[in-house]
């Protein structure tokens, strides 16, 4: 008798970091050597992923002063509304095809920006998150880790040196992005064996050749095939 073969399932994948850290460079790179590798994968980010998400990314780091003041506990609640429809649009289908699914920011970020940032209750933060992401808990987290200041002044070259040129979030004051960083820290060591933490001044390369290693492990240890070449999806 022949035994239907079993669905693959996917692997979720997220890569998180303070501002500056280079976690979306790691994050591509990495669906690069997906794809080039074989698998079947996508990327994605938060807030955004989805039409509605990035209408909401929009207006969670616009400068623009009609919007007036937005609380962190406003905040808070547009991430999780976004994350909830991102999940049942993109990342579970995705999931449930048996797709690679590689996120720049998710639920931890609401904890260490909103949480530790901001100063809000982290575990209230933590089951309005797990109500929005339906229980959903990524397979491997990668912490790109940059010190406050220096993550802030890698931003500030990019934009040429313009403060004015820097996201809502991003103008936050060092204080705020020490807090926020503190809380990755924090998140990491919670759960070592799901979290990879990395120092994110190390060379870009080396930052990829060791994130690729990782993942090579979670994917055998899943039992993850390659299924040809892909075009995979970015946003």
């Amino acid at each position: 008798m022949i035994r239907p073969k079993k669905r693959q399932t996917g692997l979720f994948l997220t890569f998180e970091g303070p501002d500056g850290s280079g976690k979306t460079t790691q994050s591509q790179k990495l669906l690069g050597r997906l794809l080039e590798a074989g698998y079947d994968a996508v990327w994605t980010r938060e807030p955004g992923g989805t039409r509605l998400g990035e209408v909401l990314r929009e207006l969670m780091l616009d400068n623009d002063p009609e919007l007036g003041e937005v609380s962190p506990r406003v905040e808070a609640m547009l991430l999780s509304a976004a994350r909830a429809h991102h999940i049942d649009d993109l990342i579970r289908p995705s999931l449930d095809a048996g797709k690679i699914v590689v996120c720049d920011r998710f639920v931890d970020s609401t904890i260490a920006y909103q949480g530790g940032g901001s100063k809000l209750d982290i575990d209230a933060l933590r089951r309005i998150n797990h109500f929005a992401a339906s229980g959903l808990v990524p397979d491997l987290v990668v912490l790109v880790d940059i010190p406050a200041a220096d993550g802030i002044a890698r931003r500030l070259r990019l934009v040429a040196g313009d403060p004015e040129a820097l996201s809502r979030m991003e103008k936050r004051g060092l204080g705020f992005h020490n807090r926020v960083r503190r809380q990755f820290l924090n998140s990491a060591a919670r759960a070592p064996n799901r979290w990879l933490s990395l120092d994110g001044r190390e060379p870009e390369q080396t930052l990829s050749d060791t994130i690729w290693r990782r993942v090579e492990e979670e994917l055998q240890a899943r039992s993850v095939e390659p299924v040809g070449t892909q075009p995979g999806r970015l946003f």
